[in-house]
């Protein structure tokens, strides 16, 4: 019921969001998130919640040889990524949900979340499919909004369709789920970039 919910929802946007004031968040997130990324040379990645795939073109400024997935849940927000990267065969976008990932183990070198991961009910179980999908040097990239512990139920969108996690929130996530802190950045505020690899 609220992945149909979010899927409506991101079908809806799809038409302006590159105009809204979310993605001009998204984009200078993007900017700064590049500032820590290291990926081996023909990297493999993917982007979850991709939505219409600005990320990538910031990434493929920096990293040219790299090919990559789109996974959205959102054919609306598919439907503007392809069109976006039409001319860029090294790239493809699929439609799924995180916590079931339609990807054989070891397949990513980088993993990438941007404000995404908030929207997710389950996020033990999005880490562990993360976790599967890396190759044994690879990171997850997970960049969002974070908010101190004890203001997270007087947010007006703590309504348990949107979450937000601490530093420390984070760390126990990657811990249970087997993948280990590799540090903290905030990019913009309170966008937090969290870095994850295997132990």
């Amino acid at each position: 019921m609220i992945f149909s919910q979010k899927r409506q929802l991101f079908d809806r946007w799809s038409v302006t969001y590159d105009w809204m004031l979310p993605s001009v968040l998204y984009q200078a997130a993007h900017k700064r998130l590049l500032e820590f990324v290291e990926l081996p040379d023909e990297a493999h990645v993917l982007d979850l919640g991709c939505g219409t795939a600005r990320l990538f073109d910031r990434l493929l400024g920096q990293f040219p040889d790299v090919s990559g997935v789109g996974l959205d849940l959102s054919p609306g927000m598919l439907a503007k990524a392809r069109t976006r990267h039409q001319n860029r065969p090294n790239l493809q976008f699929v439609e799924g949900n995180a916590e079931d990932l339609p990807f054989p183990e070891n397949t990513f070198d980088g993993v990438f979340s941007t404000i995404s991961f908030l929207h997710y009910p389950h996020p033990q179980q999005v880490l562990e499919e993360i976790g599967r999908v890396l190759t044994p040097q690879g990171r997850f990239y997970w960049v969002d909004i974070t908010v101190r512990e004890e203001l997270q139920g007087l947010l007006p969108l703590s309504n348990r369709r949107v979450f937000f996690y601490s530093p420390r929130q984070r760390d126990n996530l990657a811990k249970a789920s087997g993948l280990r802190c590799l540090g903290h950045h905030y990019l913009l505020g309170f966008v937090l970039l969290t870095i994850l690899g295997h132990e």
